[in-house]
């Protein structure tokens, strides 16, 4: 299921979504971000490296980390020192980021369609529908917060089954059995398995 929830963090920046007319603005920020990697995805003038650090510079600006990162963690964050906070979100969102962008390639051509959105203060959710190209139709959704004028995603789902909630289920189980230093461990290790070997970084203890 984790590898799902990673194509699908692909599918929202890459895939094309039709938004019906009167559409609010996060669906109209949804599809700017989706609207820009399409064109990186489609520039037969780039090579796939290259393709990787455009999309990733998109993808820095589409998610909100550090609310990812605190609700990934969940009961726990707040029992870590402002440092450890740090750390961990730099840490994670690295991780999520060469995740995604190293998925880049299984884009196909699907399609994305937009079905509805809601809005509760600075917090709204895009619905939609993967339409995959064996003609199923799978509903995914991006949950979105507000900063300023812009509408940031913090977590995707996919048939209700979260991000978030994935991470923050698995985090909480290694953090109970072990410690949150071995979690930090196991990221840093997971993270750095997405760097090319000339860019592979030494672990911290």
């Amino acid at each position: 299921m984790r590898s799902m929830l990673t194509v699908l963090g692909v599918i929202w920046l890459a895939l094309t979504i039709t938004a019906p007319a009167g559409a609010g603005a996060p669906t109209d920020q949804v599809k700017k971000y989706t609207d820009t990697v399409q064109q990186i995805l489609d520039d037969p003038a780039l090579k796939q490296a290259d393709k990787r650090v455009a999309v990733r510079k998109v993808a820095e600006q589409v998610f909100d980390m550090n609310e990812t990162a605190k609700r990934a963690l969940g009961q726990h964050w707040n029992r870590r020192t402002s440092a450890e906070q740090e750390e961990f979100v730099q840490v994670f969102a690295d991780l999520l980021e060469r995740t995604y962008i190293a998925k880049i390639d299984l884009y196909g051509g699907e399609k994305l369609h937009y079905t509805n959105e809601t809005i509760d203060g600075e917090y709204a959710a895009v619905r939609a529908k993967v339409l995959t190209r064996q003609g199923a139709e799978v509903p995914v959704e991006a949950k979105m917060r507000q900063k300023g004028d812009r509408w940031l995603i913090y977590d995707i789902s996919i048939e209700n089954v979260s991000l978030v909630g994935n991470y923050r289920s698995q985090f909480d189980r290694i953090i109970r059995t072990s410690s949150f230093e071995e979690l930090l461990k196991r990221l840093k290790t997971r993270r750095d398995e997405f760097l090319p070997a000339h860019e592979a970084k030494p672990q911290r203890s």
